[in-house]
């Protein structure tokens, strides 16, 4: 089964299971356990951060039951918080892999620049302050696009995998109080893109040059300068869509 998942990351500590934490994984796996009584593990396009949000969360898991696919989407939400939904649901065939079989996942990250913080949007946008020139902002981001080793904005990140991801698109739009950052790649290392757009910040507001991040990825900082850079907080990111080349050919029909 495959399943698309919407939801406010701020109650839980991440997608992935943790130990005594509420997670996104586990809720999900609760669920279906209540549904089919099946113990098993689900697999994700995407583990992210505590405080994240999605919209299209890409999930999948081998289940015995034959319950149909809407019969998985509309039980599935009764068992779930209101904070999780199944927006869509599909049988696919075995082979079929949420994370290795992506081409691309799209996020954006939300920020409300103005002098109030909000009530209404606290959980899903951070709130700056300080003024951003968003111009300066979408220049810098364009050093991101393309092919590059991210290791120095992802410091931790085992020295035995790979930190090499090409990024499709890194973009910056702002409409009045509202900024928000594109970002569309193969893949992305743990905290990438908060740590990125913490940059991309500092730079929007006129504190270091629009060449910064092209310097990082140029080795000109080493990883343990470019461990102490900023990072954004959680609740302003939103993994929005994951891309299959092949995914309708992999959906079986009954």
């Amino acid at each position: 089964m495959a399943l698309v998942v919407e939801y406010e990351g701020g109650n839980y500590a991440g997608f992935q299971l943790q130990v005594h934490q509420p997670t996104i994984q586990g809720a999900i796996e609760t669920a279906i356990n209540r549904l089919t009584g099946e113990t098993l593990r689900i697999r994700a396009a995407s583990r992210t951060d505590a405080g994240a949000n999605a919209l299209g969360q890409v999930v999948d898991f081998l289940t015995d039951s034959r319950h149909p696919a809407d019969t998985f989407l509309k039980a599935l939400n009764y068992y779930l918080p209101p904070d999780i939904r199944v927006q869509q649901s599909w049988e696919m065939t075995p082979d079929f892999h949420s994370r290795r079989d992506a081409a691309s996942r799209i996020y954006r990250y939300q920020i409300l620049n103005r002098s109030a913080p909000p009530a209404l949007r606290r959980r899903e946008w951070h709130w700056i302050r300080e003024g951003l020139t968003v111009e300066r902002m979408n220049r810098a981001a364009q050093d991101l696009v393309g092919v590059h080793d991210f290791r120095p904005l992802a410091p931790g990140h085992p020295r035995e995998k790979s930190a090499v991801r090409q990024v499709y698109r890194w973009e910056v739009d702002g409409s009045g109080a509202e900024v928000v950052i594109h970002c569309a790649a193969n893949g992305f290392l743990r905290q990438q893109i908060r740590r990125a757009n913490a940059i991309l910040v500092e730079i929007g507001k006129g504190n270091w040059p629009v060449d910064t991040l092209r310097r990082i990825l140029s080795g000109e900082d080493t990883p343990e300068t470019a461990g102490n850079w900023p990072v954004l907080p959680a609740q302003g990111l939103c993994l929005v869509q994951v891309t299959y080349p092949d995914f309708w050919s992999k959906v079986k029909t009954r």
